[in-house]
């Protein structure tokens, strides 16, 4: 079974080109939207969050109180790095279950934002990075949501891996500058996994 990571910054594109990928009948699993599925649902992870970070990280109705647990531990990196070494073992283990449910498949992706910085990249066989230039990123961002100012968005960025690491880290880069293509590079790749698990 070969697993293959998207990753890429916020801005990038790493949600559409994980579509195209879908489209061509490959299972793909979004590990920031799993993360919040698994925070919500295991009960493991579930009572060691409220043990490092107090009752009120979950509402008396039992959902995540996502409010709280931000103030508490984005504007901290040591409580920060705490919730990810808590958060990303369960979400690893989740990923793994997942692909053992689809291991009929030719080929698996895990798009994952922190795929470097949770350590989630060991899982994988191969990386795919999206790249985008700063700019278009920023206006890309700002058009989705409206709610954000320029300076957030730098911020954001500011606390992601650099770009150019994550390229010099991956086995495969698409750019996704508006200039050239997704379809024809997503395609080539597609054709390029197929050619190794057949």
């Amino acid at each position: 079974m070969l697993k293959i990571g998207i990753t890429g910054g916020i801005g990038a594109g790493k949600s559409i080109v994980c579509r195209l990928f879908s489209l061509l009948g490959i299972p793909v699993y979004d590990a920031d939207s799993r993360a919040k599925w698994v925070m919500n649902n295991d009960k493991a992870l579930q009572q060691e969050l409220t043990e490092a970070f107090g009752s009120e990280t979950y509402t008396l109705a039992g959902e995540l109180n996502r409010t709280y647990l931000g103030k508490v531990a984005f504007h901290d990196p040591e409580k920060l790095k705490l919730l990810n070494s808590l958060v990303h073992p369960h979400v690893a283990q989740d990923f793994a279950d997942w692909a053992t449910k689809n291991q009929q498949a030719p080929y698996l992706i895990k798009e994952a934002a922190l795929m470097y910085e949770s350590e989630s990249w060991r899982q994988m066989d191969e990386i795919i990075t999206v790249f985008a230039p700063m700019e278009v990123r920023i206006k890309r961002i700002l058009k989705r949501d409206p709610h954000r100012t320029p300076q957030d968005v730098e911020a954001i960025i500011a606390k992601q891996l650099k770009e150019e690491e994550k390229m010099s880290r991956a086995q495969h880069i698409i750019y996704n500058d508006d200039k050239q293509p997704l379809i024809p590079q997503v395609l080539q790749l597609h054709n390029s996994f197929l050619s190794k698990v057949k």
